[in-house]
């Protein structure tokens, strides 16, 4: 059975309260000021970093390749007080592959996926557990506009007249034209999510066997692969961390009590295989004997009715 793997997208937001340049600080470990608001984010103590870089689209400037440049004009850029900042990824890496083919794997996957549509990748690796990689996972943050060789940031999209089919511009009630909304990029497709989490499950099953693992991972829900199990859900940094103290968490009793279920559901069906075969083994013996006993019957009839000529034949000869 491959596993699943924990895979998380979503979008950093001033409308959620939510900070590019805190984000970036955060996955850094690093203390960076916002310019848009003055506020500084400091993480420069926070433990569990690994990696961290950041890759950029040929032609863009190098400049770029500052975290603090790079966010504050991706801030200073977004004037709206509920503009969208960046797409933010938490991606569970393999916990059976090293530290340096861990980095190999995502950068991999990061240069496939996003740099080459043109989009600007910040990547730190991190691992909560001071005792190993048990909890190594990826925190990937890409930029939402594209950006020109100048450095200078483009339109998402661009509105366009809704023409009829004699190709005139519709007129609305309001003297308006109709016009539509068209994407300049396909960064917003709804089918990424689902290409990148098997983009990334193709890639860690390439170096799973690379590396002579038996390990496979499938990017699709337990419901999709037909698997009759609940999966567990994520802990997160906080919950990891509290439960490897011994400290009991929500999630981690959410995730005991699922496991629990799981064990007794295959507990219960293994019990239900072994009856099964026993009653089919009982069913085919009861068969086997049913079957030599008319083939026991038949033998005798036959037997009987040959005797029964023999004794006829012997009275019409006398």
């Amino acid at each position: 059975m491959a596993e699943t793997f924990h895979f998380s997208i979503s979008i950093i937001s001033r409308g959620k309260s939510k900070s590019a340049v805190a984000s970036a600080a955060y996955i850094s470990c690093e203390k960076i000021r916002n310019e848009w608001d003055g506020e500084v984010h400091d993480y420069h103590n926070k433990k569990g970093l690994l990696h961290s870089e950041i890759f950029l689209p040929e032609n863009v400037p190098i400049a770029f390749k500052d975290r603090t440049t790079l966010w504050n004009s991706v801030e200073l850029n977004e004037k709206a007080s509920n503009a969208q900042l960046a797409r933010n990824f938490i991606i569970a890496l393999p916990k059976e592959l090293s530290l340096k083919e861990n980095k190999e794997l995502i950068r991999e996957f990061i240069q496939d996926n996003f740099v080459s549509k043109g989009m600007i990748a910040d990547l730190a690796i991190h691992d909560e557990n001071n005792e190993g990689n048990k909890n190594i996972h990826a925190h990937i943050m890409t930029t939402l506009r594209p950006i020109n060789e100048k450095g200078q940031w483009q339109p998402k999209s661009k509105k366009e007249y809704v023409l009829d089919k004699n190709g005139e511009k519709i007129k609305l009630k309001s003297g308006n034209y109709k016009t539509r909304k068209v994407e300049l990029t396909d960064w917003n497709d709804k089918g990424n999510a689902e290409k990148w989490r098997e983009s990334f499950a193709s890639l860690c099953n390439r170096y799973l066997e690379k590396n002579n693992l038996e390990k496979r991972v499938d990017h699709r829900s337990f419901e999709r692969q037909g698997i009759e199990e609940i999966p567990t859900i994520h802990l997160g940094a906080s919950a990891s961390a509290l439960e490897r103290k011994g400290i009991e968490t929500d999630k981690g009793n959410i995730n005991r009590e699922i496991k629990k279920h799981n064990s007794l559901v295959k507990a219960i069906k293994n019990k239900i295989k072994e009856i099964t075969s026993w009653i089919d083994s009982l069913l085919g013996n009861l068969q086997a004997k049913y079957d030599e006993y008319k083939q026991t019957k038949k033998d005798e009839l036959e037997n009987k009715e040959k005797d029964g000529v023999k004794h006829f034949v012997f009275v019409a000869e006398k």
